[in-house]
């Protein structure tokens, strides 16, 4: 195992810089992922970590060693692909195994770390079997049964659930994670799912444009977003936005009026543009509350979920609010609920800078 030390690298593709200075220190053993929208320069960070693309500046160390100018094969990495990449005409056994044949290992060496990784993965029953004759969620624990046989310092994963059912993924999630805490192998994983990013990661890099927005543990990033972006990629449903400003005590958008969190010095900020964040979850039914006009009903079981609009409040980027309540609602679209915000949970952006205040 080893750490990874991302030290101010950045990546142009002619006169296009897609990266621009980025910095971070992945920890011996942890989990690290790297998540944000498509374009955001996640893939092409992990592929020069992997050395599959040129560094245009900075430095990537893998333990102690610089590996700016080392061939990807001389790194001591393994690479899991979103298409598993798996040899067609090749058994499961074969696949596995590849790696190992072409370093000329010993075949009882071959097959103890086959016999390994295949007994950790549930692939024992398969391994004479093709990649044909096998399920997507099976074709990607050989592909990351043929990384583990390599026995790497780190291990890296290029979106690999992308490509399965919504049921599987989520298995698939809890595999991988299981994995690592067998193993304790760094880890570096690049997904545009944030939720994948909260459920398997010890810490989440979110980037978005070439830049590292936050960098830091899940719930951190769920309860204490940096910014605007931040605060809007983590979490399904999106945090709420509202456009407006503070005047006296409390936060104004239209005529809607909201508490503002607890100890913010509502003077210092009188008259100053911001937006106001809270959580769908953050709603709570409250007969004395403000009023909002309910839109759309969707119940999942274990909450449900309201889709309404606040009188004539400035909504950031939507026009409704989402709520999330345990209660069943009974009110139909067209109808009208009386909801609360939980202070202690809002959060208060600078409209300008997008940068949280409180």
């Amino acid at each position: 195992m080893a750490t990874v030390s991302i030290r101010d690298v950045r990546k142009a593709f002619g006169s296009t810089e897609v990266l621009h200075g980025v910095s971070v220190d992945v920890a011996d053993g942890e989990f690290v992922i790297l998540v944000g929208p498509s374009g955001c320069g996640k893939s092409t960070l992990l592929r020069m970590i992997a050395g599959l693309e040129n560094i245009t500046r900075g430095a990537i160390a893998i333990g102690e060693r610089v590996v700016n100018n080392v061939a990807p094969k001389e790194r001591d990495i393994a690479m899991v692909f979103q298409n598993y990449a798996l040899y067609p005409h090749m058994t499961v056994r074969e696949n596995m195994a590849f790696s190992l044949m072409l370093a000329k290992a010993p075949k009882e060496v071959i097959e103890a770390k086959v016999g390994r990784a295949a007994d950790i993965l549930g692939l024992a029953p398969y391994l004479a079997r093709y990649p044909r004759q096998l399920s997507g969620g099976q074709r990607q624990r050989v592909a990351m049964g043929r990384a583990i046989v390599r026995d790497p310092q780190v291990f890296l994963f290029d979106e690999p659930l992308s490509n399965l059912d919504a049921k599987l993924r989520v298995q698939m999630r809890a595999e991988i994670k299981d994995l690592h805490q067998r193993l304790g192998t760094t880890t570096v994983y690049v997904t545009h799912d944030q939720i994948e990013a909260m459920t398997m990661a010890d810490k989440i890099v979110v980037m978005n444009g070439g830049n590292v927005e936050q960098f830091g543990a899940p719930l951190e990033l769920y309860d204490r977003p940096v910014n605007l972006f931040v605060a809007g990629f983590i979490g399904s449903p999106a945090m709420n936005f509202v456009r407006g400003q503070v005047e006296g005590e409390v936060f104004r958008s239209g005529a809607v009026a909201l508490p503002l969190p607890p100890g913010l010095r509502g003077a210092a900020m009188a008259g100053r543009p911001v937006v106001y964040g809270i959580r769908p979850e953050h709603w709570r039914l409250d007969g004395q509350g403000i009023a909002a006009t309910v839109q759309v009903v969707e119940p999942t079981g274990s909450e449900t979920q309201v889709i309404c609009t606040l009188s004539d409040a400035r909504m950031l980027g939507e026009t409704r609010m989402i709520c999330a309540f345990r209660e069943r609602i009974t009110e139909r679209p067209g109808q009208e609920l009386r909801i609360s915000p939980d202070p202690a949970v809002v959060h208060l952006f600078d409209e300008a800078s997008g940068a949280r205040l409180n």
